[in-house]
């Protein structure tokens, strides 16, 4: 449960470990509902998110149709869990499900908001990465690069917050598409795993002398695409080196999250204009039906590959809270298992 209110930074977010009740008989007596117990659940889809403060603080949810996650209400976040009891015949006992049902040991549906996990993901691997690299961070990372900047071989991409669980596949997928990746991160121990996964350069920009120089160093030509994760000054230094018909991809505004003052300025209209920079913000739900499913079969094809050929590390670091990627903190974004609940 979400027990306070945010309020600019918190070292920890102030959450409960209430657990939520649901009525269960009363609500089975009605048909075609179905009990699920859940056995691995995300920071909220899987990369320790920020996204969160969104849902918490901001408008924007309200225009989205979606609840505005207040005081004493079930933190959200999606689960893969096990359908245990169900009257639904489309639905029945054993099947494995996602659903956006919150920090919670089991929930309650009619099956309409119901996914089921793809019927090629093997034994061998784990259902964690149905909360992460194949699942919303990765649908996330998939559309931003490919049908928002339309990345392309040849193409230099520039993604920051490059070690959590969206920049991350960002940099592996652009990799793979034969761009050259250049992440921003906020530890040396980020920049340090974002080199073993391919990024061909990566620095802490905490640390960097300047923001300026080192983008230049890294790409003295520019670049095409940025995934743009963080807002704030860094993207208005990042929209000065951008090529002509450069490409941006909005994914968030992490930078801002926090911010309980003035929000700083945007870009320079100008460089827009006259690089004829296309800027774009995006949710991956746009996406959906059979071009969704597309997208997570070709990321499940990715990840079996790389996982046969041993040549990526995983980053199991895991966050305290949400907060701590913000902040520079070592976070992957993994989901949390039943075990870990005492």
């Amino acid at each position: 449960m979400l027990p306070e209110g945010f309020s600019g930074y918190k070292a920890e977010l102030p959450l409960s470990r209430a657990r939520l009740h649901l009525f269960c008989l009363v609500c089975l007596s009605f048909s075609l509902h179905i009990l699920a117990w859940r056995f691995f659940i995300c920071f909220e889809t899987a990369d320790s998110s920020p996204v969160i403060r969104q849902y918490e603080e901001w408008n924007l949810f309200f225009r989205l149709g979606s609840k505005r996650l207040k005081e004493g209400d079930t933190m959200m976040g999606q689960q893969v869990a096990r359908v245990v009891e169900s009257k639904n015949p489309a639905w029945p006992v054993g099947t494995l499900v996602l659903a956006y049902s919150g920090w919670a040991s089991h929930s309650i549906s009619d099956g309409q908001h119901l996914e089921k996990l793809l019927t090629e993901w093997p034994d061998t691997l784990p259902l964690s990465l149905a909360l992460g690299t194949v699942g919303m961070p990765g649908l996330t990372a998939y559309f931003g690069l490919l049908e928002i900047c339309g990345a392309k071989s040849g193409d230099t991409v520039l993604v920051n917050a490059a070690a959590g669980a969206v920049g991350a596949v960002v940099g592996q997928i652009a990799k793979i598409k034969g761009c050259k990746v250049v992440g921003a991160a906020g530890s040396e121990e980020k920049v340090d795993y974002l080199k073993k996964i391919g990024f061909d350069f990566a620095f802490n920009y905490k640390t960097v002398k300047s923001l300026e120089e080192t983008l230049k160093k890294a790409a003295p030509d520019g670049y095409n695409c940025y995934f743009d994760n963080v807002g704030g000054e860094f993207s208005n230094t990042v929209i000065r080196q951008m090529k002509k018909f450069g490409r941006v991809a909005i994914c968030g505004a992490i930078s801002m999250y926090n911010s309980t003052g003035q929000l700083p300025p945007g870009p320079s209209p100008e460089s827009v204009l006259y690089q004829e920079i296309r800027m774009e913000g995006f949710l991956c739900t746009r996406w959906k039906g059979e071009v969704r499913q597309k997208a997570l079969k070709e990321l499940l094809t990715w990840v079996l590959e790389v996982r046969g050929s041993g040549a990526v590390p995983q980053l199991d670091t895991r966050p305290a809270s949400p907060v701590p990627l913000m902040w520079g903190n070592p976070s992957s974004g993994l989901g949390r298992d039943k075990d870990e609940d005492n």
